[in-house]
C-alpha cells in the first residue's frame, strides 16, 4: 500500500506492507527544495526500491485527502464571503482543479494505468497514522491542524475493532490557523514558523491571554470552541489577521527579520498558554468520550512539543504517543495504513511496548561502498574507522573538545526530526554551544533552543520526565538540582537583548537549556539506534555526562540532508568540524577550500 500526501506543503510518501511500516520519505529531503509540495515523484520512487516491489504488486496507491469535499468547502466559504472572497477563489481553485482533482491521472502516469486509486479523508490519515503504529490496544484519538477538508479539530477511538472519528470541530474555527495567525502576526512564514513562535515563547510573559480568551476564542468546558471571525482573515481574504486584529493588540503586523521586542515574546508567551489549555481541555474530552486514558495525536498542533509535555503533566491522560511526522507529510503514511488497515482488512498487529515507527528511521541509508565511491570521486580526505566503538570514541572526544560534529548513520528519518541519523552534535556543557551554533552553522536566529539527546536509561536523571521521548515531541524541566538561577534584571527593565538571556548558563547542561529551566527531549535506546547509542555512551564514558545536543543537519531555508554529499555540502558551508558519515570521518583543517560561484545561501528561502 503506497501513501501519498501532495500539493500543499510536505509532500511525501509512504509504503506499508501486511500491515507493516516499510519506507516513508518527504519529497523535499531529494529534491532539496524545502516544504516542497509537488507531486513526490523521488520519495515514490525510494520507497518502492527500499521494498524491492514494482508498481504493477500496488494494492492501491491512497491520497491522504478527499479532493472533491476541500473543493466543496472552498465553493460554499466563497459563497458565504462573496465579494470578499473572489482573490482566494483565484488561488485556491487552479489548485484544486488542475491538481488535486488529477491526482489519480499524476499516479497513473508514474506508477502505471492499472494501479488502484483510493481517498482517504485528511483526518482520518492523521488519525491512522497516531493509533495504528502506537503502542496501545485501546486509544483516545485526538487530531488537530489548520484544516483538512472540513474538519479542524477530530475525537475518536482506537481499539481492537477499528478506528473511529465521533466528533470534529468545523472550518473556520480552527487551534492551528489561531496559532498561524499569530505565528504571521509576529513576523514569521505560516506552516514553518510555528516552532519560532514556540521557542520565543518562554522569553514573554503571558499578559495577552486574557485578552485572547475574552476576544478571540470561546473556549468551552467540553473541550470545544469558536473563533471571533471578526478578527481573522482565513475565511474570505489572503491574510490570517484582519485589521480589527491589529488594532486590537495595538500594532501592524512585525516586518519579517525586523528586531523582536518584549511585544512579540509576550505575545508567544500569551498564546501559547491559551493552546495548551485547548488542548488538556480536549484530550480530557477525547479520553473520557473513549472510555481509555491512553492517547495518540497527529496534525500539526502535535507537533507543538512544549503543549505535549503540559498535557502529560497535567494528569489528564496516563499515557501519550504522538505520531512523529504529525503534519502533512505523515498523512500519506496515515492514508497508507487507513486503507491497509480500515479498507482492505489487514489484521492489526497486537501493541507492544515499542510501537511500530521503528524510531521513524524510515528513509534512505547509504552503504560503506556507496559513501567511499562518492569521497573518491570529489577526491575529498577522509579517513575510514571502520570499528563502532573507536568511531564512537573519535565523535565524543571531538564534543568533549567543543567541536561541532555532522553525523550521516543509518536510515534517514521520516518527519521534521534529526533523531540521530541526519543530525549536528554538540557538547551540552559548553555554555557558548548555542550561541555558536545557532549563528555560525545553523544561520538562525539566536533566541532559538537546541534539544538533548540522553542515553534512555539515564533520562530521569537530568530531566523530570518518568517514560521514554524517542521521538523528540516532549518538553520537560531539567532536574531543579542541575538548574542555575536566570539573571532576568536588565530584561525585565526593558532592555529586549535575547543574546544577554541567551549566553547564560541556565543549568549544568546550559546548551540544551532553555531560558525557562526546560528542554526538548530524545530519549535514545540500543535497539533503535545502536550507532548514535554508542557515541552517547563513549561521551559520557569519557565526560561523565550522557546528554549531547542535537539538532537537525541542515542550515536554515535547507532541507535536513539525505545523501553523503547533501552533507558533506553542508559541512563544507558551514564552521562544523568534523563530519562522520557512515565509517568514514572527515576533518575541517583537513579539507580544501569549497570554491562556489554563487552565494548558496541565496538558493534557499529563508523562513
Amino acid at each position: 500500500m503506497l501513501g501519498v500526501s501532495a500539493f500543499y506543503h510536505d509532500a511525501a510518501a509512504a509504503l506499508v506492507c501486511d500491515g507493516e511500516i516499510v519506507a516513508a520519505a518527504q519529497e523535499e529531503r531529494f529534491s532539496r527544495k524545502k516544504h516542497d509540495p509537488r507531486f513526490p515523484q523521488h520519495a515514490i520512487n525510494y520507497c518502492l526500491e527500499e521494498a524491492f516491489i514494482d508498481p504493477s504488486e500496488l494494492s492501491a496507491v491512497v491520497f491522504y485527502e478527499n479532493p472533491l469535499l476541500t473543493f466543496d468547502r472552498i465553493v460554499k466559504c466563497l459563497l458565504a464571503t462573496a465579494p470578499e472572497g473572489r482573490e482566494q477563489w483565484a488561488k485556491g481553485a487552479p489548485l484544486q482543479l488542475s491538481v488535486k482533482m488529477r491526482f489519480a491521472e499524476a499516479a497513473r502516469r508514474v506508477l502505471g494505468p492499472d494501479v488502484p486509486v483510493l481517498y482517504s479523508a485528511h483526518h482520518v490519515s492523521h488519525a491512522a497514522s497516531a493509533f495504528y503504529p502506537s503502542p496501545f490496544d485501546r486509544a483516545a484519538v485526538l487530531v488537530m491542524d489548520g484544516v483538512g477538508e472540513w474538519a479542524t479539530t477530530s475525537l475518536g477511538v482506537g481499539d481492537a475493532a477499528g478506528l473511529r472519528l465521533e466528533q470534529e470541530i468545523r472550518y473556520p474555527h480552527s487551534l492551528g490557523l489561531l496559532y498561524s495567525a499569530f505565528t504571521a502576526y509576529c513576523g514569521f512564514k505560516v506552516n514553518s514558523g510555528e516552532y519560532k513562535l514556540m521557542g520565543l515563547a518562554p522569553y514573554g510573559r503571558p499578559r495577552f491571554a486574557d485578552l485572547i480568551r475574552r476576544e478571540l476564542i470561546d473556549l468551552r468546558p467540553d473541550g470545544s470552541y469558536r473563533l471571533n471571525l471578526d478578527y481573522f482573515d482565513h475565511l474570505s481574504g489572503m491574510t490570517t489577521t484582519s485589521e480589527k486584529f491589529h488594532q486590537l493588540f495595538g500594532a501592524p503586523p512585525r516586518a519579517p527579520e525586523s528586531r523582536l521586542n518584549r511585544r512579540e515574546m509576550d505575545l508567544a508567551a500569551s498564546i501559547q498558554q491559551v493552546l495548551e489549555e485547548a488542548v488538556v481541555s480536549l484530550a480530557r474530552q477525547a479520553t473520557r468520550q473513549a472510555g481509555s486514558r491512553n492517547l495518540v495525536l497527529a496534525g500539526g498542533v502535535a507537533l507543538n512539543c512544549v503543549s505535549n509535555g503540559v498535557l502529560l503533566r497535567s494528569g489528564v491522560v496516563d499515557d501519550l504517543w504522538i505520531q512523529p511526522a504529525a503534519g502533512d507529510a505523515g498523512g500519506a503514511l496515515g492514508a497508507a495504513l487507513a486503507a491497509s488497515h480500515m479498507h482492505f482488512d489487514v489484521p492489526r498487529k497486537p501493541a507492544g511496548r515499542r510501537d511500530g515507527m521503528h524510531g521513524a528511521y524510515l528513509g534512505p541509508a547509504y552503504g560503506p561502498d556507496e559513501v567511499r565511491a562518492f569521497l573518491d570521486r570529489k577526491q575529498i580526505p577522509y579517513t575510514v574507522e571502520a570499528d563502532a566503538d573507536r568511531r564512537a570514541r573519535t565523535v565524543a572526544e571531538a564534543l568533549h573538545a567543543n567541536q561541532v560534529v555532522g553525523l550521516l548513520s543509518g536510515r534517514m528519518e521520516f518527519g521534521p526530526r534529526s533523531l540521530g541519523g541526519r543530525s549536528i552534535l554538540g557538547n551540552p556543557t559548553d555554555a557558548a554551544c548555542q550561541s555558536r551554533m545557532n549563528l555560525q552553522i545553523k544561520y538562525r536566529e539566536s533566541f532559538r533552543p537546541f534539544a538533548p539527546s540522553v542515553l534512555a536509561e539515564d533520562a530521569s536523571s537530568y530531566f523530570d520526565l518518568d517514560r521514554e521521548s524517542p521521538y523528540m515531541l516532549l518538553v520537560a524541566p531539567v532536574r531543579r538540582e542541575r538548574q542555575r538561577p536566570m539573571d532576568w534584571a536588565a530584561f525585565d527593565s526593558g532592555d529586549d537583548d535575547l543574546l544577554a538571556l541567551v549566553n547564560q548558563p541556565r543549568s549544568n547542561i546550559p546548551a540544551v537549556t532553555h531560558v525557562d529551566h526546560s528542554a526538548r527531549v530524545q530519549t535514545v535506546h540500543a535497539q533503535d539506534h545502536p550507532e548514535f547509542h554508542r557515541i552517547l555512551a563513549a561521551f559520557k564514558a569519557l565526560t561523565g555526562c550522557a546528554v549531547v545536543v542535537n539538532t537537525s543537519f541542515n542550515v536554515r531555508g535547507e532541507p535536513i540532508v539525505c545523501s553523503p554529499e547533501d552533507a558533506w555540502r553542508c559541512f563544507m558551508r558551514t564552521e562544523m568540524d568534523m563530519l562522520v558519515l557512515g565509517d568514514c570521518i572527515l576533518r575541517k583543517l583537513e579539507q580544501p577550500r569549497l570554491e562556489e560561484s554563487t552565494d548558496w545561501r541565496s538558493e534557499y528561502e529563508l523562513d
